[in-house]
């Protein structure tokens, strides 16, 4: 194992750690704060009942507001591509609604709201979309006007890519004839990474590619994070990162954030909470504590259909089994192992956030990582870049 970038790794910490002392970082309030560890989920949406957030137990999330628009690629297989006018139209809708039911929800815009919502007894949101094609036309020639407007909506997270490449970077699912699935940032991803670190938007690589992930953390002024994602050290597959990665977003002083999704968990025919912990025990090992966060990648109360068929795995994982074998065609790697469940049935409910913490307790883990893991490392990121 190469050691870790700790000087560079000390560094952004003390930044983060200089940011969560200032005296602008707390806020008073009439409402008795939350006195519990801080819970921050790393991707999710807005329910359509708001009721699930309070009982969520969750102080913040990054919150996709992505619309998507579905393409039929060249060789058949799906792509999902978020479209600058259906992102602009949702985001705008997003925050409308967000304002409106302001006694539940706090729309986050720099990292000092989390604290905010927390004292006050809400939920910071903090708007994120998935894949970047929504300012594949900006660029130096219109001053990334697209970039500005988004954040001036409250975007304020990107994630690059959606599974498959853009004019940015490569996906985690890009093959072609001979295989290759690596394919690094390119020179308009690398203008876009520069904009991002400026207007302190949060730069997310889940989904890229290795390379491009590996590209972007050399690359970036600001911490970088995989919102959402697993290791490929336990489950050998394309849309799981290689230590090296994990590595490099921890060098960055960012997260990684392990979301729910168990085909790419565990190997095991009965996923369980044990293989979500030992994912974040993997995190750890290769990218230090100060790297592990949890996700989702599912609405807050869980997969709904999943719940809908009381978690039945082998039924629930017929709705992914076309898209698989579709790859498995193109030989992405992993894609030839069979699917056979999709939920944690355990964690796949809206009290997930208590129930990874009581198990990492279990696991004896220290209470100062699990303060960590469950939301302290993602409000250090936060802090540090949404300034």
């Amino acid at each position: 194992m190469k050691a870790v970038n700790q000087d560079r790794r000390t560094l952004l910490k003390g930044i983060g750690a200089a940011t969560l002392l200032c005296p602008f970082a707390s806020f008073s309030s009439l409402a008795a704060p939350r006195s519990r560890r801080l819970y921050i989920d790393g991707l999710s949406f807005l329910p359509d009942d708001l009721a699930d957030v309070p009982a969520s137990g969750l102080d913040a999330f990054l919150c996709d507001i992505s619309a998507i628009e579905t393409i039929e690629q060249a060789d058949g297989t799906l792509n999902y591509k978020r479209t600058y006018k259906a992102c602009m139209e949702s985001i705008q809708q997003a925050a409308k609604r967000v304002s409106e039911h302001s006694d539940i929800l706090l729309q986050g815009l720099t990292g000092r709201d989390i604290q905010l919502a927390r004292e006050s007894n809400r939920t910071a949101v903090f708007f994120q979309i998935q894949g970047a094609d929504c300012v594949e036309d900006d660029s130096e020639a219109n001053q990334w006007a697209r970039v500005d407007e988004f954040h001036r909506q409250g975007l304020r997270a990107l994630q690059l890519t959606h599974h498959y490449g853009n004019t940015f970077a490569g996906g985690a699912l890009d093959n072609d004839a001979n295989g290759g699935l690596n394919k690094p940032l390119t020179a308009h991803g690398r203008a876009l990474i520069e904009k991002l670190n400026h207007a302190n938007i949060l730069v997310d690589v889940s989904h890229s590619s290795a390379q491009t992930a590996l590209d972007v953390a050399k690359l970036s002024r600001a911490p970088i994070v995989q919102s959402h994602g697993a290791a490929r050290g336990i489950v050998k597959h394309a849309r799981c990162s290689p230590d090296e990665v994990i590595r490099a977003i921890a060098d960055s002083g960012g997260v990684f954030g392990v979301f729910m999704m168990s085909f790419w968990l565990t190997n095991n025919a009965v996923p369980t909470v044990d293989d979500y912990i030992r994912q974040l025990e993997y995190v750890a090992r290769i990218g230090g504590v100060d790297c592990v966060a949890i996700a989702n990648d599912y609405p807050l109360r869980g997969q709904e259909n999943l719940l809908a068929l009381n978690n039945d795995n082998a039924q629930g994982v017929k709705e992914y089994q076309e898209w698989w074998y579709s790859l498995r065609a193109k030989k992405v790697l992993g894609f030839d192992a069979e699917p056979r469940h999709v939920v944690i049935p355990e964690l796949n409910h809206i009290e997930r956030m208590s129930r990874i913490d009581d198990a990492l307790a279990k696991a004896r883990f220290k209470s100062t990582d699990r303060d960590r893991f469950m939301g302290g490392n993602w409000q250090r990121v936060l802090n540090q870049v949404l300034i």
